[in-house]
């Protein structure tokens, strides 16, 4: 599921859960399990997440989430599984060196709320970027609603959760929701080097910079609260049950 590389300063995760890197209970356990050897073995100056699939990620595993609707314990059970969501993404936000996602294609849903937990995200044009809950009746409840808005403004937050806006990797950059966009054929060249580049600068002075830089926007915690009370009432609704169940089952066809 997980492939880890370890070269000067830098420290390669490539996610390798086919189809499309769905997001599993199993995943966000192996992914924390991978940040535990990094950190026993000493932190490196640059984390690099990327894909060995043609998504980044398809986001988490509808297939888990679509047998929790409506029981109580189903409901607890995702709330659950979206502590453990904000949990993997707080730590990799909070880690004391730079970290890099490489969008080599579609970052959806908790994909992309992974590559927002990034410091940098380098894509490729043709990637696509999207937070597509509210069409099955969700929220991007991983963090989306707080990071992206926190990142872009609420008026490309709007555009991307409220009007269900999926983009290409040059329309994400010009929102500023990557930092760089280059031809997929470059990305995994480009970003070695921009990796290679973190590591050539001092670790003790990334961490300062990035604490420093990370004041300066450091949120409340009330939003991510909001995303796990409106994830507790939409898993109770009738509607966000039939739009998941419905997506199964094109995928089915």
């Amino acid at each position: 599921m997980f492939e880890v590389e370890r070269r000067e300063g830098v420290v390669v995760v490539t996610m390798n859960r086919a189809p499309a890197n769905a997001i599993s209970e199993e995943f966000l356990a192996g992914f924390n399990r991978v940040l535990d050897g990094i950190e026993r073995e000493g932190l490196p100056r640059a984390l690099h997440i990327r894909s060995a699939l043609r998504f980044f990620s398809a986001g988490a595993d509808l297939k888990e989430i679509g047998g929790r609707f409506g029981a109580e314990e189903g409901v607890r059970d995702m709330l659950r599984h979206v502590a453990a969501f904000h949990h993997l993404y707080d730590r990799i936000e909070r880690l004391p060196l730079v970290t890099i996602a490489e969008i080599n294609g579609p970052a959806l849903g908790g994909g992309l709320e992974l590559a927002l937990s990034c410091d940098l995200r380098i894509a490729a044009q043709e990637a696509r970027i999207g937070l597509p809950e509210a069409g099955i009746g969700l929220i991007p409840g991983a963090g989306g609603t707080q990071r992206l808005t926190r990142l872009c403004g609420p008026g490309v937050a709007a555009r991307i959760i409220l009007a269900n806006d999926m983009v290409d990797g040059a329309t994400a950059e010009r929102l500023g929701i990557v930092q760089w966009v280059v031809p997929g054929a470059e990305l995994p060249a480009r970003a070695r080097a921009l990796a290679d580049q973190v590591a050539g600068l001092a670790g003790p002075a990334l961490a300062a910079c990035k604490a420093c830089i990370r004041a300066s926007t450091d949120r409340a915690p009330d939003g991510y609260a909001m995303e796990h009370d409106a994830t507790r009432r939409l898993m109770t609704t009738e509607e966000a049950r039939k739009r998941v169940s419905a997506f199964l089952e094109s995928r089915r066809k």
